[in-house]
């Protein structure tokens, strides 16, 4: 039986250690409301309450996927907290107009995709709002003021960034009243320059909580990684009796940073396992062991 799922607290509000991300959520072959549903039951039954949505997933699709899955079942909106993001504009969907793939992070823009979110997603209100990417245009006094406005709007809940590095978030924050609350960045033993390039050590130091996008390197982790890192993963699991999905993920449980991996799967089977992570036992030198196999040599 898989262990209680942890909470974390993220400024004022609450989510699931572990995040289930819909950015696929639109490639599966069967994109009905009852199939959706029964991927997020497959969460809830685990204890994973939160769903990580992004305005530009699925060509701006994701959205009103979920969107048609709570008109069906209005009651599930309530015993889950929802993500998204906002700010990439590309040529599809109702950017089909674009002529370059860029970022928008103007007060009139993130107005209108949280307007567009939830009524896409058929919600009141949103529980966290990131900035997707960092826009090399920011005017961080008026991003910062659109955030802080959208919070004491109630429209809502709390806000952080997406794919920040240090500076760009101490950037946007010196404009804000309201706290950026997280950064979701990607983070797996196959991108693990994060761990030493600055940007966990900005996190921990300023005690906000990161998220971890692609945590399985993209399925990279699951259907061909590395030799020598599978032979670890293969070892570790087989130890453990889960499999090495669990082992990856349970590999950035265990950093003190309190890291919030965001699953992304549309295989049932695959996302009913997603709590064996918790069950993965990981001390320090087996951490060590699968870092030194995903480095490919010792530490220095």
């Amino acid at each position: 039986m898989a262990n209680a799922m942890e909470r974390v607290k993220m400024g004022e509000i609450e989510l699931s250690r572990i995040v289930y991300g819909m950015w696929r959520v639109g490639d599966d072959k069967d994109t009905s409301p009852k199939h959706i549903r029964a991927k997020i039951d497959a969460c809830l039954e685990q204890g994973i309450t939160t769903i990580d949505q992004a305005d530009i997933y699925g060509g701006y699709t994701a959205e009103g996927l979920l969107g048609a899955a709570f008109r069906e079942a209005p009651s599930l909106r309530d015993r889950v907290e929802i993500v998204t993001k906002c700010g990439i504009l590309v040529s599809a969907g109702r950017y089909s107009g674009a002529t370059v793939k860029h970022y928008d992070t103007t007060r009139a823009h993130i107005e209108a995709s949280i307007d567009h979110s939830l009524r896409e997603m058929a919600v009141e209100r949103i529980d966290l709002l990131l900035v997707h990417r960092p826009d090399p245009l920011i005017d961080h006094r008026e991003t910062g003021a659109a955030l802080d406005e959208a919070v004491a709007s109630g429209k809502v809940r709390a806000v952080g960034v997406s794919n920040f590095r240090p500076w760009d978030f101490s950037l946007l924050q010196s404009a804000m009243e309201q706290p950026l609350v997280t950064n979701q960045i990607e983070l797996s033993l196959l991108t693990h320059e994060p761990f030493v390039n600055g940007d966990l050590a900005f996190l921990q130091e300023h005690e906000v909580t990161p998220m971890a996008w692609s945590p399985l390197g993209g399925g990279r982790l699951v259907k061909n990684p590395p030799a020598v890192l599978k032979s670890a993963l293969d070892k570790e699991a087989a130890a453990q009796c889960v499999d090495p999905a669990s082992v990856a993920v349970a590999w950035l449980l265990a950093h003190p940073a309190g890291i919030a991996p965001v699953m992304g799967t549309n295989d049932l089977s695959r996302i009913r396992r997603f709590s064996e992570a918790l069950r993965v036992e990981m001390d320090r030198e087996c951490w060590y062991r699968l870092y030194t196999a995903a480095l490919g040599r010792e530490v220095a």
